[in-house]
């Protein structure tokens, strides 16, 4: 069997994408909308309604959703399901121009479409939430908030190379990797930026929020598109540096 189309890997990569957002923004909609009524710690600015109980539950519906699309589409795209990977890959030679443009199209679409299902099935209520809407939280500076969301991809992008990319990795292992890195981020960067680590799951909610009348975060969204995607580039060199993988290759 020959390999997948352009046109097939892409849809595969909006499926993902679609699914990565609407069960890991989603999971934060809920949350929030579970805590409704709820007071946190007087005095604590640091809490803002979704507890470490909170995050741990957002983590692992972001890690599931990472894991399940990985082996539900590795075989085919690849699952970037993020533009800062693509454009990772792309940076080192491994991934060609006009496949990497399909491949971020892709993303951003299925990330929106992701978020305005959700808005259908609750509402005006979950539009209130913030749709899982990334910000810097309390204390958090534009530019600490771009160090975080490059820290974080970092560690993303380098499991991405030394579980995925690298032939010379255990097989099978991978999704289960990269799927705990994830929920692993969202637990110590989640009440920090958001921990989006990925540009289109950023988007899809600012892009409904906009549409249905939420709040408009777009001055925020060069941090999430800037850490992304600093963070991936770095990683994917450093992991190519250190390991030797071209030679490997």
């Amino acid at each position: 069997m020959g390999q997948p189309t352009l046109l097939k890997r892409s849809i595969a990569e909006l499926i993902g994408t679609y699914i990565l957002v609407f069960l890991g923004t989603g999971s934060v909609v809920i949350t929030v909308l579970l805590f409704q009524g709820g007071e946190g710690p007087p005095g604590n600015d640091f809490f803002v309604g979704i507890g470490m109980a909170g995050w741990w539950a957002i983590s692992i519906a972001f890690g599931i959703a990472v894991v399940a699309m990985i082996y539900t589409f590795g075989h085919i795209s690849g699952t970037h399901i993020n533009p800062a990977v693509t454009i990772g890959l792309w940076s080192t030679g491994r991934f060609p121009t006009m496949e990497a443009v399909w491949y971020i199209v892709a993303q951003f679409i299925g990330a929106s479409l992701a978020s305005m299902t959700i808005v259908l099935i609750l509402g005006d209520r979950a539009v209130d939430t913030g749709l899982g809407a990334t910000a810097p939280f309390a204390g958090v500076s534009y530019w600490q908030a771009i160090v975080a969301e490059i820290v974080a991809t970092f560690f993303l992008m380098l499991t991405i190379m030394g579980s995925a990319v690298d032939s010379r990795a255990p097989a099978g292992f991978a999704g289960l990797s990269i799927g705990l890195v994830v929920a692993g981020d969202i637990i110590v960067f989640g009440n920090i930026t958001g921990s989006s680590l990925n540009p289109a799951r950023t988007f899809g909610p600012y892009l409904s929020e906009t549409l249905f009348g939420g709040d408009n975060l777009w001055e925020k969204f060069p941090i999430y598109v800037i850490g992304p995607i600093v963070g991936a580039i770095l990683a994917a060199w450093i992991y190519d540096y250190v390991a030797g993988t071209r030679n490997a290759d």
